[in-house]
Parts: structure tokens; sequence; C-alpha cells
């Protein structure tokens, strides 16, 4: 930030401790800060009663706002506790249908924006992580102090080794291998926790914090093998252990040893009723070397292998990642 911007600080109750902290940070270097207070209860008993034509859509004066602002600090809801016990599946499509709008608005202001992925983290998370929620947060907001200059350079160095049309292949667990082709184009995202001019210029502006992964596009029909996933945490809870089978693309198998994952895994793939929808679109790189496992955001971990596309993201851990002849990730770890 710097003198004179105009920063919008938006908060839920979960937050707002560290809001109050931005505002009085976002003063000392001579900003103009203001904060956007959701209360969590208030929130859900107006879900409930507004007329259903008028969820998810955005005021003129929200609109206006993001227009005036040159940077934007926003700490999330606890998503599952909010979300799958106190408003149906509907209400919550409905209340959050704003989505794009949103961002669209963010993009023609051309703003600044961080979010802070802590405020995901609930009670109903933690349990799913065995730790204790203040745990979570305390780590997730240690992993935001990373260097991020040396991130972008890791990632810019990844990227480097990421040309169109590259052939992918993930080697993980048990001997399992997948193959596939990364994507023609700029199908390529590096989180590193800061909003540059490039960013800017491409739409992206808000970034993750912790920050930490590099994510790129695949060609959807050039995938095949099988893949042995990690411990994976799911908006369905956790699963312990997986191998998925691919063939031109789709998915056509796919297994866990454990019997709760295999009924979670289940239920999370046949959500996608469309066969032809159960495909892996992007794989990630996590770079982030003050991130553990386990608090969360496994994605941002560095050396590991995320797989998505499906209704959740796929964790490797141990895997190896190549890029043509060049390994990227050897067996869990960056390579140097």
């Amino acid at each position: 930030m710097k003198k004179g911007e105009t920063v919008t600080v938006e908060t839920w109750n979960n937050g707002l401790t560290l809001a109050r902290r931005f505002m009085v940070e976002a003063r000392k270097v001579g900003a103009h800060p203001i904060m956007i207070f959701e209360d969590e209860d208030t929130y859900v008993d107006s879900v409930k009663k507004a007329p259903k034509d008028a969820l998810g859509k955005m005021g003129r004066h929200e609109y206006e706002l993001l227009s005036a602002t040159d940077a934007y600090f926003f700490i999330p809801n606890e998503a599952l506790e909010s979300y799958t016990k106190r408003l149906t599946p509907e209400e919550v499509d409905q209340s959050t249908s704003y989505g794009d709008s949103w961002y669209e608005a963010a993009e023609k202001a051309k703003l600044r924006g961080a979010r802070m992925s802590f405020g995901f983290a609930g009670k109903e998370l933690a349990m799913m992580l065995g730790k204790r929620l203040e745990e979570i947060t305390t780590h997730q907001l240690k992993a935001t102090l990373v260097d991020f200059g040396a991130l972008k350079k890791i990632g810019r160095e990844l990227e480097s080794h990421l040309p169109n049309e590259a052939a992918g292949v993930l080697t993980s667990a048990g001997g399992s291998r997948l193959e596939f082709q990364f994507e023609d184009g700029d199908g390529v995202q590096l989180e590193d926790g800061t909003v540059d001019e490039d960013d800017v210029l491409k739409g992206r502006n808000m970034a993750y914090l912790p920050p930490g992964m590099l994510r790129k596009n695949v060609n959807v029909a050039s995938v095949s093998g099988k893949v042995t996933l990690s411990p994976t945490l799911t908006w369905r809870g956790m699963i312990d252990d997986a191998v998925l089978e691919f063939e031109n693309g789709g998915l056509v198998g796919w297994s866990s040893s454990s019997k709760s994952s295999k009924k979670r895994l289940d239920s999370l793939i046949n959500d996608q009723q469309q066969e032809n929808e159960r495909k892996v679109s992007a794989v990630s790189m996590g770079l982030n070397p003050l991130m553990r496992y386990g608090y969360g955001e496994d994605r941002f971990v560095s050396g590991s292998i995320g797989i998505s596309g499906l209704e959740f993201t796929g964790i490797v851990r141990n895997g190896t990642l190549r890029a043509d002849q060049t390994v990227l990730i050897n067996k869990g770890k960056l390579a140097q």
C-alpha cells in the first residue's frame, strides 16, 4: 500500500481481530481504509428470509466501492461451518452467485487484492485434520511470512521449463504413472503472494495468502494412466488414500483401501452426474517452504503436486513430475 491509496477491508467474525490491525497499519502508511463487516448470524438469517430473486446480486453501491478501491484485503468466512450446517446447498448457490460479477468489477477497477485463506478454517475443518483450530490458523499466518521474491523466482524458473504442449509425466506411489500434455496457450498461473502490473493486466486481481503455487492447464483429452493420491482434504472430509485411473482424458476407475475414504470418493465423483465431466484439467506444484502438510492448504506445500478438475484437488506428496526431459519435482522435492 502507498500513501493516498484507498483500501477496502472485508471480514467476517473470525477475522475481525486481524482486520482491525490491518486498518491501523493502512493508516500508518497514509492510506485511506474502510471496513466491511459481515456478521455470520445476520447473513444466514437474511439469506433464509430474502426473496430468492434478490439473492446473489451486488448492489450499485458495492460496484461503486470496488471502482474506487486501489487495494482489497479479504478475510473469508468458515466455509464448512456455515455452508454445510446452516444453509442448504441451494441457498449457498443462490447467495454466492455474485462471484463472477465481483471479479469482473475488480478487474475493471484494476484493484490489487489479497485473500487470507485461514478464514476458511473452522472447527469442522480442524476436526477433519485432527488439530486445534488455533494451530491451523497460526500455521497459515506464519506461512504467509514467506519471502515473496524468492517464491516468484522459483515459480518463474519452473514456468520456463513448461513450454506449450510439453509432455508431462507424473509418477506416484506403487509405480503409478500418469501421462498428459500441458496445454498450449497462456494457461499458467503463479500464486506468489503479490499482485503486480502483469497480474492486473491479466485479470488476476486477488492473491492467496499464504502463497506458493504454480498451476498449469493440461490438454484434457491427453490424460491417461494412474495416479496414487496421498491424504487429500475434500469438502466431504478426508480421503486417506486413492488410486484414480484415466483413459483418453476420462476417469474410468477409482479405489481406496479405506472404507470411509471410498465412500467419500464415491460420493464426490458421483456428484459429477455427467461422466464426461470427470477429468483432469490442471496440474499444480507447491512452492512454499514454510507450509507443512495437514494444515488445510496442502496445494501450497513445497514439492506437493495437485491434480484438479474433479470435485476436489487430489494431492501427491512424494511424487515425481517431469515436463519433456526436465524433472520439476523429484520425490516430493522441488528440483534444484
